[in-house]
């Protein structure tokens, strides 16, 4: 990946809000239906909070009814790591931005047609760039 983002865990705390750094960083989760885009009916592309990346369009944002932001599938599949979370006492996928590893939240397969995929993403580790 061109232009990966390193940085320091001081460098994201200097960047980043203390919400964002403990979603992103810490990979935390905000509360089911608390975040900014869970219901948002603008078009656009979300955007990594952290690095600016684009991750996915409003076009494959669907209302899953979890809380959380949902799309079924992301602009390009370079643009997401996905790594094994065993927290919690359960298997998930853990998805992260490739670009600077932030972590955005979980897929499940559980999602619409035609990729049957629920990217379940946190809001704070998103931006909207609104388009027309």
């Amino acid at each position: 990946m061109e232009n990966k983002v390193t940085k320091s865990p001081q460098e994201w705390r200097n960047s980043l809000t203390p919400e964002q750094y403990e979603i992103c960083i810490n990979k935390g989760t905000e509360p089911a239906f608390s975040g900014k885009y869970y219901d948002n009916k603008e078009k656009g592309i979300y955007k990594c909070v952290c690095c600016d990346e684009p991750l996915f369009h409003s076009e494959t944002k669907f209302d899953s009814g979890s809380g959380w932001p949902s799309f079924w599938n992301p602009v390009s599949d370079g643009k997401i790591e996905y790594v094994s979370d065993k927290s919690l006492g359960m298997i998930r996928t853990e998805v992260n931005c490739k670009r600077c590893g932030a972590h955005l939240g979980h897929v499940f397969d559980d999602g619409p047609k035609p990729t049957n995929l629920r990217y379940c993403i946190n809001s704070i580790s998103l931006s909207l760039e609104k388009q027309d």
